[in-house]
């Protein structure tokens, strides 16, 4: 594993009863990058991201994160899981304030005193002024803004994004994009995102993967994946025909 390597994905599947969903021969991801995962429903993208973050093990094959090796059988120590979080397409948000709900992984760390960096988040996201309400009256893009601010809060090595601005507002969606571009450029957190937006992939991935049936079809830099790919079922996906 080269030094510049987050994670190292070598034979990767994972099945539910007799039905195998992934199927990843290989795969790298840098550290510091941001990596787009794109494709139809259904590819697998949401079911990688688990698997990165350690919530369930594969059922064969292998994944390196850093020094430390996870397998079938496998599980991650607290160490290891709390390196790697996720924000998904739906937030929980605690039926309390927002400034509570930002503050909750650092209590779950035993950071009761927190409240600068719970401060610094929520500037980051631009919800300073709406610290004391309550998380639930929040529009779509507020509380996705608040999910993201409570995962940048307890400043993770590897953010996983789940379809993050899926079913909000242009606006929002800008302000979500610099949020995560702005991360990635001032703390070189590592991102995977999954994203049915290949506009979305265009403008903020350094490398591009194509997911179709459980399949890592194509993995690209930007550029290469959009201009010249060379599996003809990326092609099409780029040119937006449906493709399955």
């Amino acid at each position: 594993m080269t030094p510049a390597s987050c994670y190292q994905i070598e034979g990767l599947s994972k099945s539910y009863a007799d039905r195998q969903v992934l199927q990843i021969d290989r795969l790298e991801i840098q550290r510091g990058e941001i990596l787009a995962l794109v494709g139809p429903s259904g590819a697998g993208k949401s079911t990688l991201l688990r698997l990165l973050n350690f919530l369930e093990p594969p059922s064969a094959g292998l994944i390196r994160y850093g020094d430390w090796e996870y397998g079938p059988g496998g599980e991650a120590s607290l160490a290891t899981r709390r390196q790697v979080t996720t924000v998904s397409q739906r937030p929980v948000l605690l039926n309390r304030s927002v400034q509570t709900n930002v503050q909750f992984g650092l209590k779950l760390r035993g950071l009761r005193d927190a409240t600068q960096q719970v401060e610094r988040a929520l500037q980051q996201v631009g919800l300073a002024h709406l610290a004391r309400q309550q998380a639930r009256t929040l529009s779509g893009g507020e509380a996705q803004r608040v999910a993201l601010a409570r995962a940048m809060v307890i400043q993770p090595a590897v953010l996983l994004l789940d379809e993050p601005t899926a079913n909000l507002d242009p606006y929002n969606v800008g302000l979500i994009e610099q949020i995560v571009r702005t991360l990635n450029q001032e703390q070189r957190t590592t991102l995977v995102l999954v994203t049915h937006n290949v506009f979305q992939a265009h403008r903020l991935a350094h490398r591009v993967g194509f997911m179709l049936d459980g399949r890592l079809i194509e993995v690209a830099d930007g550029q290469t994946f959009f201009d010249a790919p060379t599996d003809p079922r990326t092609a099409a996906f780029v040119r937006g025909d449906m493709v399955y």
